[in-house]
């Protein structure tokens, strides 16, 4: 008789799904040697081994993969001494390719919130630090995420949810560099085009939505001739610019300010890069490998690096502690050389990663865009402060993150070890005259 399976797509908190669960349990563990099975949920990926309990609880908290219904790694439809098919393992992993990509962005996303916190209480001792990480606005986040990611696009859709197309289609806009108005245009053929699939009802909802995620950027007004930023306590609620009694308004009626640096917390994403399954072990590869050769392959092999070691111990005790390059440089945004317009992006790039991925473009940190029209010059510290006060309470205080490769709290630190940038750059970064510094020398 065929076993029904028609509660795997039930939601999870119904009487329907538990029943269906404990009878997948007993099937699994009837055709298995009694002890433990791999657990099926979207963290486990059928690679490792469970007890009982510990599959239940993994499969309340998360989605039981809805494609999987041919329980192949159970027992059924094979021999359970027989080992497993390479067809089998294909299949399985095809099934969960398209969920398993969102699902370990949301548990990476949200290692502390929702569902997940369970995992980690053994791991976290500090009440207080697992108290500030859980928040109210970041279990309604994980909520709304996981609501739109177990939602398919339309009906019997298995290879998008609708989180997954948003964050696809998103991406795409990006890396072609489409306008808002393209995209609400195509949004707007889309959804004439297909009725009944749950695309979002406007751009603006779409990033609403990703904005969810955590590595959103703060908005600060500054004052149009680089002056100051309307930020902090002293500055935050001023009107016009203390120097040159500039207003910060180009439309005050309708809220609009005259110029905005785009800045993005660092603290945040750096926490990202250990909480992450992805990138966590390999934030401690320049300890971990050994250059016997000593051919200069990475930073540390520089003197620079070593020195940098000799006078701060207390830093190179942890090597999860981040090492940091900043590089920054103009250029015009419409690529046209008859248009003056000069913008300038801050990238810091995290030096505790092999060469062959700390130079990679999705390695880089945008900390900020300065805005143009002209370039900020010698007052671009004006524009760093934020990052500058970041820096200083990373370097002393340094911030509560959780390293997933070794399950536990630790205080992540990091050093602002060098600039990059030409010659030009670097007189504005340090103030000083790079324009003569040749000429006592001809």
């Amino acid at each position: 008789m065929p076993i029904n399976k028609s509660w795997i797509s039930k939601p999870r908190n119904t009487i329907e799904y538990a029943k269906g669960l404990n009878v997948f349990l007993d099937f699994a563990f009837e055709h298995g040697n009694g002890l433990v099975i791999k657990c099926p949920c979207s963290k486990c990926g059928f690679k490792k081994w469970q007890t009982r309990d510990v599959v239940e609880e993994h499969l309340i908290c998360r989605v039981f993969p809805e494609n999987y219904k041919k329980w192949y790694f159970h027992g059924e439809g094979s021999s359970v001494s027989k080992p497993l098919t390479t067809t089998s393992a294909d299949v399985v992993e095809d099934v969960l390719e398209s969920r398993n990509q969102m699902e370990d962005m949301l548990n990476d996303a949200f290692r502390f919130v929702g569902h997940d916190v369970n995992d980690f209480d053994e791991a976290i001792e500090d009440d207080d630090v697992q108290n500030n990480m859980v928040c109210d606005e970041g279990n309604t986040n994980f909520d709304a995420l996981l609501k739109d990611n177990n939602q398919p696009l339309y009906e019997s859709c298995t290879n998008y949810s609708k989180l997954s197309f948003m964050l696809n289609l998103y991406h795409i806009k990006c890396m072609c560099r489409m306008s808002d108005k393209a995209m609400t245009m195509i949004l707007d053929l889309l959804k004439d085009a297909f009725e009944h699939a749950k695309f979002p009802k406007s751009l603006n909802e779409a990033k609403n939505v990703i904005t969810k995620l955590g590595l959103n950027y703060v908005k600060i007004p500054a004052c149009p001739k680089d002056c100051m930023l309307y930020w902090g306590e002293e500055n935050e609620g001023l009107e016009e610019c203390k120097r040159c009694k500039t207003s910060k308004w180009k439309d005050k009626n309708k809220k609009q300010y005259a110029k905005i640096l785009c800045y993005f917390r660092l603290k945040s994403r750096l926490q990202r890069l250990f909480m992450s399954s992805k990138t966590t072990d390999s934030m401690t590869w320049h300890a971990s490998r050994n250059n016997q050769d000593r051919l200069m392959r990475h930073p540390r092999d520089f003197e620079a690096w070593k020195t940098f070691d000799l006078l701060h111990p207390k830093f190179v005790n942890d090597p999860r502690n981040v090492r940091l390059g900043l590089a920054t440089n103009g250029f015009n945004p419409f690529g046209n050389m008859s248009t003056s317009h000069s913008i300038w992006p801050v990238v810091l790039i995290p030096y505790n990663r092999p060469p062959w991925e700390c130079i990679k473009q999705t390695s880089f940190i945008l900390s900020m865009i300065i805005p143009g029209k002209q370039m900020a010059g010698n007052d671009i510290d004006v524009y760093l402060e934020p990052l500058i006060k970041e820096l200083k309470e990373l370097w002393y205080d340094g911030v509560q993150t959780f390293d997933y490769s070794k399950k536990e709290m630790f205080t992540l630190r990091a050093a602002l070890m060098w600039t990059i940038s030409d010659f030009p750059g670097l007189g504005n970064l340090f103030g000083w005259n790079t324009h003569w510094s040749c000429l006592p020398y001809l």
